[in-house]
């Protein structure tokens, strides 16, 4: 039974489903804030040992090293905040149930109302949104939903954000949650408590799936050779400086010669006998081709990049051929990745919060209103314009007047405002 399952079959029947405990369940620690650093001198073989401890349930280390991986990875950064921030950056609103019946759509209206208003009064919301966009990465994200009592019911009154290293499983790979009273095995998640995203655990250990875990090895081989790179370019990137002196030279007169050439190194200047001989010898660069090193940090950037984005066009353009079709393929890719994502997390917040919230207030057989982001069209003002006229002259939709405005970026006139003059049939 996966974890959409078990929340949700507390809903299941015709009786009202039991209320929360108002308050907090967890309290923060100070351990959330330790860090072991598990990604340095990470090797192939402790990279297994962590992957491994996540299969048996333990996340903290593997959750560690996720995080480390975008700290100390710019193009990793870059992918993943652009495959995030392309659902976080749209606006959200929370609309009525459409499949509702005809008798039934005042009610949903209602509802629809009651949860936009309570969730636009929680100023964590968004941060808590935030927060379960990093699934998309390690494949689980959990939050509190924090209740409170009010006119014989509970409501929604905050939303807080659980650490990382609190996760962990059991032996039936059921999320748990580490306290100052459970700290190994954790507490079992109380129904209607919590928000648990799992973007990518479509079947399989809920640990597994996430995209930090696909880069986990591309990461450790480009930070090897980088490493590599480092030490080549130490080595065989700067010139060699070398002095011949005479054979009758004293031991301090090469002493004192020495000591001229390792000033070189911060000065570039120095003073020499007549009969020395100074030479500096210009290493190898790799010729036209460079040195192997960039080839490769290259060809694993572009396996990162295919991996969050499903292209590389947006990432890579140095010496690339793109064609105008192969951007408009990227493009329906890239539209494609970000339709799967905001369906999983509106699935999610209509699973974990909007079903809970609508129902302790309006009874177990309220139709739940769904959550959606306002998706920005691509394309011209008057390609719009154009399939507007289309739309409405001619095939006779119906087409709310505020998303008209909003699609094209016209602001709505207000009753006593001076308006322009259009043509006069």
């Amino acid at each position: 039974m996966t974890i959409a399952q078990r929340i949700a079959n507390s809903f299941r029947g015709s009786e009202s489903p039991r209320s929360p405990k108002p308050g907090r369940i967890l309290q923060p620690r100070p351990e959330d804030a330790w860090r072991d650093y598990p990604s340095s001198n990470l090797t192939p073989k402790r990279l297994m040992a962590i992957l491994r401890e996540a299969d048996a349930g333990s996340l903290s280390s593997a959750m560690q090293l996720y995080e480390e991986m975008e700290e100390k990875d710019p193009h990793l950064y870059a992918v993943a905040n652009t495959r995030r921030l392309a659902a976080t950056g749209l606006e959200w609103t929370i609309q009525p149930d459409r499949q509702a019946a005809t008798a039934q759509r005042e009610q949903a209206r209602k509802a629809a109302d009651y949860c936009r208003d309570v969730l636009t009064r929680i100023d964590a919301f968004d941060d808590v949104l935030q927060h379960l966009a990093l699934a998309t990465g390690r494949n689980i994200a959990i939050a509190e939903l924090i209740w409170g009592e009010s006119a014989n019911t509970v409501t929604l009154v905050d939303v807080a954000p659980v650490d990382f290293t609190r996760i962990v499983f059991d032996a039936l790979d059921r999320p748990r949650i580490l306290t100052e009273e459970e700290k190994f095995d954790g507490i079992a998640l109380t129904p209607h408590k919590f928000i648990v995203h799992t973007p990518q655990c479509t079947s399989g250990h809920p640990a597994r799936g996430g995209l930090l875990r696909v880069t986990a090895l591309v990461y450790l081989a480009k930070n090897l050779a980088l490493k590599d790179w480092m030490i080549f370019s130490e080595v065989f990137g700067m010139p060699v400086r070398v002095a011949r002196y005479e054979p009758s030279a004293s031991p301090e007169e090469k002493r004192e010669l020495l000591e001229m050439l390792e000033s070189l190194g911060s000065n570039a200047a120095g003073i020499f006998s007549r009969a020395v001989d100074l030479q500096i010898v210009e290493t190898n660069r790799g010729g036209s081709k460079g040195t192997p090193y960039d080839t490769l940090i290259e060809f694993l950037n572009r396996e990162i990049s295919k991996a969050w984005l499903g292209q590389t066009l947006t990432t890579d353009t140095t010496g690339a051929r793109g064609t105008f079709a192969a951007s408009n393929v990227h493009e329906q890719v890239r539209r494609d990745i970000l339709a799967d994502d905001l369906r999983r997390e509106a699935r999610t917040i209509r699973r974990d919060i909007l079903t809970p919230l609508a129902r302790f207030r309006f009874g177990p057989d309220v139709p739940v209103p769904r959550f959606a982001r306002h998706v920005r069209r691509t394309g011209s003002a008057r390609e719009l314009a154009d399939l507007l006229d289309v739309a409405v002259n001619d095939l006779g939709f119906r087409v709310p007047l505020d998303w008209a405005h909003e699609s094209l970026g016209l602001p709505r006139a207000a009753d006593s405002a001076t308006v322009l003059q259009g043509k006069q049939g």
